[in-house]
């Protein structure tokens, strides 16, 4: 029986079969702290098309997730400004972990432990393909944008700030 490399499933691919939903599953070897620019690489994709899932607060503490293009920071102050919020800020590593469910590296949208609002970068949206984590370090999957207004209610904001 011939078979294509295994993934384990996780808390994001269940998600996402149950709501049945088409995505490419793309291993590749993680490197400590090397980000978007690392998986961007190994998929041969530009880093635009690599989408970050970021763990953030407001001033209440309130966990959110914001969706970021890979070669783009977050300006906190527009984010806050678009939600109507007097500050955001990212959580502390182990705060986004115990939020989310999933290791920092790892973390995807998808099949998080808590339900949090997700915001997505306007500019995402207009892709065709994107790569977003699939809930493993050194694992993204590829889906069509809509799927982060079908199945996570994202709503889209303006706050990209050229990396």
């Amino acid at each position: 029986m011939a078979k294509k490399e295994h993934i384990s499933e996780t808390q994001a691919t269940q998600l996402l079969r149950k709501h049945k939903i088409a995505f490419s599953e793309h291993p590749y070897p993680y490197e400590e702290h090397g980000g978007t620019g690392v998986s961007a690489r190994e998929l041969g994709v530009a880093e635009h098309h690599v989408v970050k899932t970021l763990v953030m607060q407001d001033e209440a503490a309130k966990p959110l997730i914001v969706l970021m293009h890979g070669d783009c920071k977050v300006s906190t102050k527009n984010l806050a400004r678009a939600i109507g919020c007097k500050s955001v800020e990212p959580c502390k590593p182990e705060v986004a972990t115990r939020h989310s469910g999933y290791m920092i590296g790892g973390t995807s949208p998808f099949g998080t432990r808590k339900a949090m609002p997700v915001y997505v970068e306007q500019g995402i949206l207009a892709l065709e393909t994107i790569y977003i984590n699939g809930g493993r370090r050194g694992f993204l999957i590829g889906i069509a944008p809509q799927v982060l207004l079908d199945v996570l209610a994202a709503k889209p904001v303006q706050c990209a700030l050229a990396d």
